[in-house]
């Protein structure tokens, strides 16, 4: 696969921005100016599926009317010929390959909703853990502009597993945050060893103070870091901060 200059320093942002702790909203907001970087894309919207309501909802979108995504989100998808068929796929798929351009610009949905925005050639990718959809990435380019192709499926296939991970960790850090106690997965020790995180101790400080070898602190501090859903230190002193002067 051949990457230009412009796509791979793109990449690499990309790649750094979603090895950062973020909320799950953030993480789809800002994954969403860099594809529209990455692909040479005019519109983005990002939707999570909602399986009890039987709806797409969570909207995330970037060049987009507000009045016609309420639209879409109140009638259009419930009358759309391509987002079901797409998600089906659960690989980045290119809009024309699961209908035809021609057929598609029949359609009530595009014509009332699509082009309403300029949207015209589009592609999609989702991401999903034990066989639910956690979140979705919709690009679009104008009609001036040409289809994407195999390269786009290629970029986003690369993309698609940091993607999925960033959103698995911001929904875990979700639930913790929410429970009454949001260390209550973590060891006395994991929590300890957190804690003196927080405080800005290093490991070699944090070996000495609880009369452990080193060895021992970043195994403690790895299962932290795993069951808090973060991958940094500063992550981690953000989970703990308010817990410093328990």
């Amino acid at each position: 696969m051949h990457l230009t200059a412009h796509e791979s320093r793109t990449l690499s942002r990309l790649f750094g921005l979603l090895a950062e702790d973020m909320v799950e909203h953030e993480v789809r907001e800002r994954v969403g100016h860099g594809l529209l970087d990455l692909l040479k894309a005019d519109y983005y919207a990002s939707y999570v599926w909602d399986e009890a309501a039987n709806r797409f909802g969570g909207r995330v979108t970037l060049n987009m009317d507000d009045d016609n995504l309420r639209s879409y989100e109140a009638y259009y998808q419930y009358h759309d010929p391509i987002t079901f068929a797409l998600q089906a796929r659960r690989v980045p798929t290119l809009v024309t390959q699961v209908m035809p351009q021609r057929e598609l610009m029949h359609t009530e949905f595009f014509n009332d909703f699509l082009a309403r925005d300029g949207l015209h050639w589009g592609v999609n990718a989702y991401s999903y853990v034990d066989g639910r959809n956690i979140g979705d990435l919709r690009i679009w380019r104008g009609k001036s502009r040409d289809n994407f192709d195999a390269h786009t499926l290629d970029l986003l296939r690369l993309i698609e597993p940091a993607f999925t991970g960033a959103l698995q960790r911001a929904s875990l850090r979700a639930r913790l945050s929410a429970a009454p106690d949001p260390h209550a997965e973590l060891s006395p020790r994991e929590l300890a060893v957190a804690k003196m995180v927080g405080e800005g101790l290093t490991d070699k400080q944090i070996a000495h103070h609880l009369g452990v070898e080193l060895s021992t602190v970043r195994t403690y501090l790895k299962r932290a870091f795993d069951k808090l859903g973060v991958q940094r230190r500063g992550g981690v002193a953000a989970a703990i901060g308010r817990l410093r002067d328990n």
